[in-house]
């Protein structure tokens, strides 16, 4: 009853989407095309937009859940590009890809999963703390929204790779990157942030636990982004 007293109470929950969109359609303004960042920024902001619509249309059971969930979730990675800017050091999951933007031997499909693996493997998990939090909820209220947001994701990450990996007439400098990409997988990162998620909200009553959990998994998804931007041969 509680969530549905909420929905009724939020008129445009898709407001806060747009202000992040916002944000980072002028980011994309800000850098240079093949620049790492730039690309998953291209890609996410795509994902953000889809999901507004889907909020807009009414496609969630909860479109205040939802909504909260996507800033909280977008937040997240705004703030490591802020770190950056202002000379401090994002979370641990970020810093591959920010140290590597502009290396000339990575491609852009990696760039791209490099900074879908941070905010999924990461970043997913706290927002959803967050929202719980946030909106008085359990993790298990978001479920559906969780696995909603999810698929958008999924969809997405097929359509970066069909988009930007190299074509078949460059297929002998596409086979060693379609075996390090093959090593990663969104449906995994996904599973797996909703256990950390269910964790952390477990965790509430023992903090000290909880941040060394957090640390581990930063620094833990920051080495699997090492890898997916491993420098490749032309």
């Amino acid at each position: 009853m509680a969530r549905l007293e909420r929905l009724a109470e939020c008129t445009h929950p898709a407001h806060g989407v747009d202000t992040v969109v916002a944000r980072m359609r002028a980011l994309d303004g800000t850098w240079a095309r093949g620049d790492g960042v730039a690309v998953f920024n291209r890609v996410y902001l795509a994902v953000t937009q889809e999901l507004g619509r889907h909020v807009g249309a009414g496609a969630f059971p909860d479109a205040e859940a939802a909504a909260t969930l996507g800033v909280r979730f977008a937040e997240r990675y705004l703030a490591a590009v802020d770190a950056v800017a202002a000379d401090r050091r994002p979370p641990a999951c970020w810093r591959p890809l920010f140290q590597l933007r502009r290396h000339p031997g990575v491609r852009p499909v990696q760039f791209a999963l490099a900074g879908i693996n941070a905010h999924i493997g990461h970043d997913l998990a706290l927002a959803v703390v967050d929202t719980c939090r946030g909106i008085g909820c359990e993790p298990a209220d978001l479920e559906d929204e969780f696995d909603r947001v999810g698929d958008i994701l999924v969809a997405l990450e097929e359509r970066v790779r069909e988009e930007l990996m190299p074509g078949p007439d460059v297929f002998q400098v596409a086979d060693p990157l379609t075996h390090l990409l093959g090593s990663w997988s969104l449906e995994r990162a996904r599973d797996g942030a909703w256990s950390a998620a269910r964790t952390l909200w477990t965790l509430r009553p023992f903090p000290g636990v909880a941040e060394e959990l957090r640390e581990r998994l930063d620094g833990a998804v920051g080495v699997v982004g090492r890898m997916l931007l491993t420098p490749l041969p032309d």
